[in-house]
């Protein structure tokens, strides 16, 4: 089964052909993370417009690399939720025409179920149920997948995600956008120790916050500011990189012992970053669980994830008509 899946939840325009919901035709995506540099973050009107010009031939490409026309793929599959409203919308309506002039299903797919579903295309083998950190510029969620479209949340930020910390962070730093990139790489020639950070406190057990956090960091370079003094960015970096990614390792391998999960996996843009990718394979092995990361180029936002759970969505009968809707908040276990 063919699944065409269209992702504009965000900055990047996507779309994909995935074949039974692990094997990728082709992933085809016109970035924006160029024109939202500028800025130093993503604006959304500027996005929406971008995604309104894009849109059209990205599908085009993604037909014609793929070697299929619209008859050959079997559902149409689109980011329906969460993200913001106005490109969210670009998509569902590009998605809804498609699928009523071609007379194909319309599938809809939660994003953050996207991203869990991009471990499929690296790990053909994974299988629920397993854990999963969902950390990504928007989210932040540990995530019992108890099968492929039945999820239950465990913890979650309870204030700003890790993505949106490690882009505030990087702009404090004088880093460009997007901050997740820039940050590991100045982090690379730092000292993790130099600066020392808080762990935010926080109720419930598996849930996490970086205010705090990103507040910390930019307190530091204000009373450097003060004193006339220089701030060791590269240390900063690295110091603020090895809080956040030991506090969302650290909360995502306790709920994998308690639980007993034997499967535990990242997904989401900050599955890509080193540290964190070290710290939870480090710790997985000693409570013997198995680990599975996404590839690099499936952390971000893509089309080929939409398509790969939209397949499960198609297959568990969730079929949507041409009322549907976009939506900026959405919890990944609805129903």
């Amino acid at each position: 089964m063919k699944i065409l899946a269209v992702e504009s939840s965000c900055d990047e325009t996507a779309v994909a052909v995935v074949e039974d919901g692990r094997t990728v035709l082709t992933d085809c995506i016109a970035s924006q993370v160029a024109l939202h540099r500028l800025y130093g973050g993503v604006v959304p009107e500027i996005a929406s417009r971008r995604h309104c010009e894009f849109i059209s031939a990205t599908v085009k490409k993604a037909l014609l690399d793929a070697g299929k026309t619209i008859d050959d793929v079997d559902a149409v599959a689109v980011t329906f939720a969460p993200g913001l409203i106005g490109a969210v919308l670009v998509g569902v309506n590009f998605a809804k025409g498609l699928a009523y002039s071609a007379n194909k299903p319309l599938v809809p797919v939660h994003h953050l179920r996207g991203h869990i579903a991009a471990l499929y295309l690296t790990h053909p083998e994974l299988k629920p149920p397993f854990l999963c950190l969902v950390a990504s510029g928007g989210h932040s969620h540990i995530v019992e997948v108890q099968d492929y479209t039945h999820y239950h949340i465990l913890g979650h930020t309870v204030d700003d995600a890790a993505g949106e910390a490690f882009d505030k962070v990087a702009r404090t730093l004088g880093l460009p956008y997007p901050g997740g990139p820039s940050v590991a790489n100045a982090a690379k020639t730092g000292d993790p120790k130099a600066y020392r950070l808080p762990v935010p406190h926080v109720e419930g057990k598996y849930n996490v916050s970086f205010s705090g956090l990103k507040t910390a960091v930019l307190n530091e370079v204000n009373q450097a500011q003060m004193k006339g003094t220089d701030i060791n960015v590269p240390d900063l970096a690295a110091s603020f990189q090895e809080r956040i990614a030991g506090i969302l390792a650290e909360k995502l391998l306790l709920a994998a012992a308690d639980n007993g999960a034997k499967q535990v996996c990242l997904a989401g843009g900050v599955a890509a970053n080193g540290r964190l990718r070290q710290l939870v394979n480090d710790g997985a092995q000693k409570l013997g669980a198995k680990v599975y990361l996404p590839e690099l180029k499936y952390c971000g936002d893509n089309g080929a994830m939409i398509a790969a759970q939209g397949y499960y969505e198609f297959k568990d009968g969730n079929i949507a008509d041409l009322t549907l809707n976009g939506l900026p908040t959405l919890a990944i276990d609805y129903r």
